[in-house]
């Protein structure tokens, strides 16, 4: 792919080192303590920017100004006028697609061409809720106790809304999070992750300038342990969404129990991909492969367990070595990058103590899983994406969520055996299958525990499909008309007439 502008250049324009201020109640602001996170480029090592660290005090004052906003001016929004808005922060995103792309990928390595390859999803996202904000009504019921009542239902927007996002897709996760709370009238105190908080930043500054009202929207930087936890735990606070890990998520829904609030969690994953013995091979193995190694691992509906029917697991595990070899890995605002860094050093060092692991407990590596050296990757979070082969459904790298560039082989034998084997484990995200057999496919969609299954594909997501997981993945869905109506509340009226 050739880029039609100088991404470095860019990206030098937008963040030389800078002081990038938090957005509460329409204007740029430092954190009350006037504590600061350095933001770092993960491919090199360098300074991008700094941010404030905002605390409990200042998640207070953006949740104060949310409240103000939706009961105040942001109130007298019609769907209509709401509509608006959200169609001008699409044409407005639209227009600055390529200024957002290379600040998500300078802020957490995503190679350029794949955001820049999420513009459609991204900004379908924005024209579907705004298509959906003048469709939201209640319903009119027919009364089966008097014939001299009437009883119809309300929609209501459930108020403020906190929401926490990962550092791994902040574009989409903030616009999958902002633009339903806009769409049914709610108003919004968004938290980034501290390893990538500046797009969120220039979101904020876009939606501003398409007229979203002050207080209505707000972004609030700082650690998960202060900002984030606060936010989850803030009395007026209505409805928390969050995407991230189980173990955060967990402590996010204690954290609402004292004020009952509403709580959708989209977690992580440890999801099978099936190739079936009747499989497209040549297709499917840089599906496979990509299923994982797209942001280098670090994408929660990963399949990272990749169960091979055992008559062709030979066959498959060469094309799939050949492929990873194949992979370029390198900055992300590369136009040839395949590969970009991990978000850290602290993530790469547990994927490698996970690579470590399965070689400890016998799993057998067939390529990969090093750092690649030499002056372009000094500095940088760089691991080559690893394949393990003779991997057993008990080993830790078959159980636990990596988060990084590592797929394990599982051979299998019969159909039956391999749905089983696949739903042996906590999570329940996404499923792959692989097979030209249709009456196979339903079969094993029908059987097997997951929020979204792919039939000889995987990665798509479309903002009117439903996307959400199950047992220890999440609850709740994000995408679709499914999506607002947890940002609604129902009221039921009655109407004596006689």
């Amino acid at each position: 792919m050739t880029l039609s502008f100088d991404s470095r250049k860019m990206a030098d324009a937008l963040y030389t080192g800078q002081f990038c201020p938090m957005f509460i109640d329409g204007a740029f602001v430092p954190a009350q303590s006037g504590e600061v996170l350095d933001v770092v480029d993960p491919a090199s090592g360098r300074q991008l920017a700094t941010v404030p660290r905002g605390g409990a005090a200042d998640v207070d004052v953006a949740v104060a100004a949310a409240r103000r906003a939706f009961e105040g001016e942001w109130s007298k929004f019609t769907p209509y006028d709401r509509q608006e808005i959200l169609l001008r922060i699409a044409d407005l995103m639209e227009k600055n697609w390529d200024m957002l792309c290379v600040s998500d990928t300078v802020d957490m390595g995503l190679p350029i061409t794949r955001t820049l390859g999420n513009k459609r999803r991204v900004i379908g996202m924005l024209r579907f809720y705004a298509g959906q904000a003048t469709a939201l009504h209640g319903d009119y019921i027919e009364n089966s106790v008097s014939q001299s009542m009437i009883s119809y239902t309300t929609r209501e927007p459930v108020g403020v809304v906190g929401a926490i996002i990962p550092w791994n897709a902040p574009i989409a996760a903030s616009i999958w999070k902002i633009a339903p709370a806009l769409a049914t009238g709610c108003t919004v105190v968004l938290k980034p992750s501290e390893d990538a908080p500046l797009t969120p930043l220039l979101i904020a500054k876009l939606m501003q300038e398409a007229g979203v009202p002050d207080g209505v929207v707000n972004v609030v930087t700082g650690t998960g342990a202060e900002a984030g936890a606060r936010l989850a735990a803030h009395p007026d606070v209505n409805k928390v969404v969050f995407t991230g890990s189980t173990a955060t998520g967990q402590t996010i829904a204690r954290a609402g129990v004292d004020n009952l609030k509403r709580i959708t969690l989209e977690l992580g994953g440890k999801s099978p991909m099936i190739i079936c013995k009747d499989a497209d091979i040549a297709k499917a193995i840089p599906v496979a492969a990509m299923a994982v190694y797209a942001h280098s691992g670090q994408i929660c509906i990963a399949g990272s367990r990749l169960f091979v029917a055992r008559e062709i697991q030979d066959e498959f595990i060469q094309g799939l070595s050949e492929f990873a070899k194949s992979l370029k890995i390198g900055h992300g605002l590369d136009a040839d990058t395949d590969l970009g860094p991990l978000i850290n050093a602290q993530q790469t060092s547990k994927v490698e103590a996970y690579i470590a692991s399965g070689q400890e407990e016998g799993a057998r590596l067939i390529t990969g899983g090093g750092r690649p050296s030499g002056d372009p990757y000094d500095g940088g979070n760089f691991l080559r994406p690893a394949i393990f082969a003779d991997v057993r459904d008990d080993m830790k790298i078959a159980r636990e969520e990596i988060f990084g560039p590592v797929v394990s082989v599982l051979p299998f034998d019969t159909l039956d055996e391999v749905t089983a084997r696949a739903n042996a484990t906590q999570y329940g995200l996404a499923a792959g299958i692989f097979t030209r057999d249709l009456g196979t496919a339903h079969k094993m969609i029908k059987r097997i525990k997951a929020g979204s299954v792919w039939v000889n594909m995987y990665h798509a997501i479309d903002p009117a499909v439903p996307f959400g997981g199950l047992k220890m993945s999440g609850y709740g869905k994000e995408g679709g008309v499914e999506h607002l109506q947890a940002y609604l509340d129902t009221k039921a009226v009655w109407i004596q007439t006689e």
